[in-house]
């Protein structure tokens, strides 16, 4: 099965914003056409992104799916080409146990960077990534892995 959920008004109202109503109302990734690969997700903040700079966008989104798979997230192709704006790390890979996990909720972060010549606004409700859903394979020679993710964003280096 694969879901999205807001994050709770706890962490929402910590991060993003404290209007109830606001968050009751946003809305989660969507597809925008019957055979769209990408769940569009939109920006639940305003933010001005000078030329040059690299910003945390939060999404008051989490997303549980089957452990076989992995939603990468891409930056959406009129912001590249039409603005020059881009993932700040290449394509955001959300692994499935980021989702519930000890210390974290799981809020999806968009990472983007304005390598424009020209500041770039980004406006409450502006659709700025899409999220693929992808299953993947392992090796049939790789030992058991035991680890489990205790943290939240870039947290598989030791946990």
């Amino acid at each position: 099965m694969r879901k999205f959920e807001k994050i709770s008004f706890k962490e929402f109202k910590e991060i993003i914003s404290d209007d109830k109503e606001f968050y009751d109302n946003f809305k989660l990734p969507e597809r925008k056409t019957k055979y769209s690969a990408g769940y569009d997700f939109s920006s639940p903040i305003d933010k001005k992104l000078k030329k040059g700079e690299c910003a945390l966008i939060p999404t008051g989104v989490k997303c549980k799916f089957p452990g076989d798979e992995v939603l990468m997230i891409f930056i959406r192709s009129s912001l590249g080409v039409k603005h020059k704006i881009k993932l700040s790390n290449g394509t955001g890979i959300i692994d499935a146990d980021y989702y519930g996990n000890t210390d974290n909720e799981g809020h999806i972060f968009i990472a983007i960077e304005n390598t424009g010549k020209d500041d770039f606004i980004i406006n409450k409700g502006d659709r700025i990534a899409q999220g693929i859903f992808i299953k993947y394979y392992t090796v049939t020679d790789e030992e058991e892995i035991i680890d489990e993710r205790k943290s939240g964003f870039g947290s598989t280096d030791g946990n």
